[in-house]
């Protein structure tokens, strides 16, 4: 099943900051809103509890299953400038992402994405507590909360939508923005090696997975096919190889097979 073109529509065929010159869109301001009310909710006691509830936690085993859903609409983390860095990151990619797509296409794939991926992190946390309940983390799901699994999500979109625009890595070096696919699974074992935190790993690099298979053009099966091309490519050039280097020792018989005249190729 492909969830690509019609159903996710171009609108226009800008990059990063192209839409600099336009009104921002008021439903990322909305999205902005939410996080930011819900974030600062976390620390005060009357709505504490309400926000343990609706963030992605292992409780979703026991019954909590909105939390799929409400998760990364909820703010997570310490009171630090980092956060506000967060959320502008979120309007930068999310401004070019809305634009792209349009409202409803937004919102769509929004919803799709962060719902499949917290489904792929709750399944990997419920086969590590059946199966190696030693590898349980305090911190799970710590790498997909709130505004960290929305970044996630749109800036594989970006990367995935404009995969020939110049980006500032660390706001210093030019890369482009399709390596960003790879970059964010490399930021996100990072944190998985200090947190390790399997769920969210995974559930992570599904996001951005699932992200990259509906905005591609055509449909995730063409690029399968064509990594499956370059793999049996891969493995038929090594297979060659080693023909060669065997043949290199191969004995021929020159005389009837009395030893006397042999050849080596």
């Amino acid at each position: 099943m492909s969830f690509n073109q019609p159903r996710f529509r171009v609108r226009s065929q800008g990059g990063f900051g192209s839409f600099s010159g336009s009104p921002p869109p008021r439903d990322l301001l909305i999205l902005l809103g939410v996080i930011f009310v819900t974030f600062s909710l976390q620390f005060f006691a009357a709505s504490a509890g309400f926000i343990q509830l609706v963030r992605l936690s292992p409780s979703v085993l026991s019954g909590f299953v909105w939390q799929v859903i409400t998760y990364p609409f909820v703010g997570y983390g310490g009171a630090s400038l980092w956060f506000l860095l967060e959320l502008l990151i979120l309007y930068w990619f999310g401004r070019d992402v809305f634009y792209r797509l349009g409202r409803k296409g937004f919102w769509r794939f929004l919803l799709t994405t962060t719902i499949v991926a917290g489904c792929v992190g709750v399944i990997a946390e419920f086969v590590i507590r059946l199966a190696a309940p030693s590898l349980a983390s305090p911190y799970a799901f710590h790498l997909m909360q709130g505004q960290t699994a929305l970044v996630t999500v749109m800036i594989a979109a970006f990367a995935t939508l404009y995969g020939n625009a110049s980006i500032l890595l660390f706001f210093v070096i030019p890369i482009k923005a399709r390596w960003f696919l790879w970059l964010e699974v490399l930021f996100l074992f990072f944190g998985f090696l200090n947190a390790k935190d399997y769920p969210g790993f995974i559930g992570g690099c599904a996001s951005v997975f699932i992200a990259f298979a509906l905005l591609t053009p055509g449909g995730i099966g063409p690029v399968l096919r064509k990594w499956r091309l370059r793999l049996e490519q891969l493995v038929l050039q090594a297979k060659l190889s080693g023909r060669r280097r065997r043949r290199k020792f191969d004995v021929i018989d020159g005389d009837g097979g009395n030893g006397k005249d042999r050849w080596v190729h």
